[in-house]
């Protein structure tokens, strides 16, 4: 078998959710059955960008994995694009023997058997911003697949007050997933420096609305690798 890889990159940080700051190496998952409005990973969901992704055997992706970390164990983590489109249990069973750890990031849409193989599972369903419409019966499907296994967290970014209020109910409905929240960033091009006074300001209005509302369930965080690196691909 093989799978479509955007790219393969690491070792760095974590940049968002509850891993943030965490050494990993990341695998970059080629192809996306959604198309959100502001995606800061277009390399990786557009058609367009199919030439630049590599058709790879587990055992390629997993001996890139190991040159890039010196074989020493840590996180790796699988996005996209969705990565919930492929199958990674091949690449998983191979890190899993030696002693790497695996985290996964996607939408919800679409449930896997291998996400019970993960150590963190991050569900990211998307806001009313992004132009797409969650399947909740596909979000509950990854949830119940994941019964005994991995951490499962939930990861909202947040644009407007629109979304705000969207993340707050979608809370009600899972009072049991730890909830992150985090402003969305506008400024995709890679070519574009970030603003950083920008990026606070944003973070400032999402703490702002979170406290303001006296709602002391998710935890805020930035996005840590814009922060540093704006939108260069590979960091």
């Amino acid at each position: 078998m093989t799978l479509r890889i955007a790219e393969i990159f690491g070792p760095t940080i974590q940049g968002e959710g509850v891993l943030i700051g965490e050494p990993t190496v990341f695998i970059r998952a080629g192809g996306c059955d959604y198309r959100c409005l502001w995606c800061d990973s277009p390399h990786a969901v557009d058609s367009a960008f199919r030439h630049e992704w590599r058709v790879m055997t587990p055992a390629a992706i997993w001996a890139e994995v190991r040159r890039l970390s010196g074989g020493r164990p840590l996180t790796v983590s699988i996005s996209g694009g969705n990565p919930a489109i492929q199958d990674f249990a091949p690449v998983i069973a191979l890190g899993k023997a030696e002693g790497y750890r695996f985290a996964c990031e996607t939408q919800g849409s679409v449930a896997r058997p291998w996400f019970a193989d993960l150590d963190t599972l991050v569900l990211s369903p998307k806001p009313p911003s992004s132009g797409q419409d969650v399947d909740w019966r596909s979000f509950d499907a990854c949830l119940a697949s994941t019964e005994g296994g991995p951490q499962t967290v939930m990861k909202i970014v947040i644009f407007d007050d629109t979304d705000f209020a969207w993340a707050r109910s979608v809370s009600e409905h899972y009072p049991r997933l730890p909830l992150f929240l985090q402003p969305g960033n506008p400024e995709v091009d890679p070519e574009v420096p970030v603003d950083l006074r920008a990026a606070a300001s944003r973070l400032e209005w999402l703490i702002d609305k979170v406290t303001g509302a006296g709602w002391f369930r998710p935890r805020v965080l930035p996005q840590l690798h814009v922060l540093v690196w704006g939108n260069k691909r590979g960091v």
